[in-house]
C-alpha cells in the first residue's frame, strides 16, 4: 500500500487592507528622509566609500519599498521622503553654512540617488501565485 502525501499548493500573498498599505507607505516615507540624511552625512565624511554606501542604502530602501508593498507608490514613497531630505539639506541657511559644501561627490549622491529610484520604480513585479 503505497501513501502518497498530497502537496499544498501554494499560497497567494495575502492581499494587505488598504490601511496597512498606508501605513507601510508613510513608513517608507520616513525611513526615506532618515537615509536621505544620513547619506548626505555620510558620503562627504568618507569619500569616495561613504558616497557608495550612502547610494547602496537608498537603493536598498528603493527596493525593500518595491517588494514589501508589490507597487511602485513604495519606491515612490521612500523616493519622494529621501528626495525632500536631500534638498533641504542642500539649501543651506542665511548663515552660509550648509550640509553640502558642493561638488562632484554631492551631485554624484543626488543624480545617483534619482536614477536609483527610477530603476527601482521600473523594475518588473514579480506575478502573485495564484491557489
Amino acid at each position: 500500500m503505497s501513501t502518497t502525501a498530497s502537496t499544498p499548493s501554494p499560497a497567494s500573498a495575502p492581499t494587505p487592507s488598504p490601511g496597512v498599505r498606508y501605513a507601510a507607505y508613510g513608513v517608507l516615507l520616513v525611513l526615506g528622509a532618515l537615509v536621505g540624511t544620513a547619506g548626505a552625512l555620510v558620503q562627504a565624511a568618507w569619500f569616495p566609500g561613504g558616497l557608495l554606501l550612502a547610494l547602496l542604502a537608498a537603493s536598498g530602501l528603493f527596493y525593500g519599498g518595491l517588494r514589501a508593498t508589490g507597487t511602485q507608490v513604495g519606491v515612490a514613497s521612500a523616493a519622494g521622503g529621501w528626495l525632500v531630505a536631500v534638498v533641504l539639506l542642500s539649501v543651506g541657511r542665511p548663515e552660509g553654512d550648509g550640509v553640502f559644501g558642493g561638488g562632484g561627490g554631492e551631485l554624484l549622491f543626488l543624480f545617483g540617488g534619482m536614477a536609483l529610484a527610477v530603476m527601482c520604480a521600473t523594475l518588473p513585479r514579480l506575478p502573485r501565485p495564484t491557489p
